[in-house]
C-alpha cells in the first residue's frame, strides 16, 4: 500500500504527538494524584499535631500532680517531725511550692490501735476545687 507524502507525514506527526503524550504519563504526576497526596500529608500531620498537644498537657497536669503529692508528703512529715499526738478532726490550711499557692486538708482519724493513727491528706490547686491534685494516706505512731 503506497502513502502519500502528506500521510506519511500525518501518521508521523500522530506517532510523535502519542509518544510525547507517553513520555508525559511515565515522568509526571496529575492533579487528582497531587492532591491525594496532599489530603495524605494534612491528615498525617494534624494527628502528629495532635499528639504533640496530648503529651504536652499530659506533662503539665503529671507535673502539678507531683508537687501537690510533694505537699501532702510535706504535712505528713511535719506532723512526724513535731512529735506530737494529733487530736482526731480535720485541719485546712495553704502551702506554697513551686511558687504556686497549694490548699490541703488533713484529717486525722482514729483507729482500732489506740496508739496509731491514720491521717488523710488531701491538695487542691484551687481552694474550692471538688476534685483534688493528690490524695496521700499515712499512719502516725504515738510519740514515746
Amino acid at each position: 500500500m503506497k502513502f502519500s507524502k502528506f500521510e506519511r507525514h500525518r501518521n508521523k506527526s500522530d506517532l510523535s504527538w502519542r509518544s510525547s503524550k507517553a513520555r508525559y504519563k511515565q515522568h509526571g504526576f496529575t492533579l487528582i494524584e497531587v492532591m491525594v497526596a496532599l489530603v495524605v500529608v494534612a491528615i498525617a500531620l494534624s494527628a502528629i499535631v495532635s499528639e504533640v498537644a496530648q503529651g504536652l498537657d499530659n506533662a503539665v497536669t503529671l507535673r502539678e500532680r507531683t508537687f501537690a503529692h510533694w505537699v501532702a508528703m510535706n504535712k505528713v512529715a511535719e506532723l512526724q517531725a513535731s512529735h506530737a499526738w494529733p487530736a482526731p478532726g480535720e485541719t485546712k490550711g495553704e502551702a506554697e511550692m513551686a511558687d504556686q499557692e497549694w490548699y490541703w486538708s488533713l484529717k486525722v482519724i482514729v483507729t482500732d490501735d489506740k496508739q496509731v493513727r491514720r491521717i488523710d491528706v488531701e491538695v487542691r490547686r484551687e481552694r474550692d476545687d471538688d476534685v483534688s491534685q493528690a490524695k496521700l494516706i499515712a499512719y502516725l505512731g504515738q510519740p514515746v
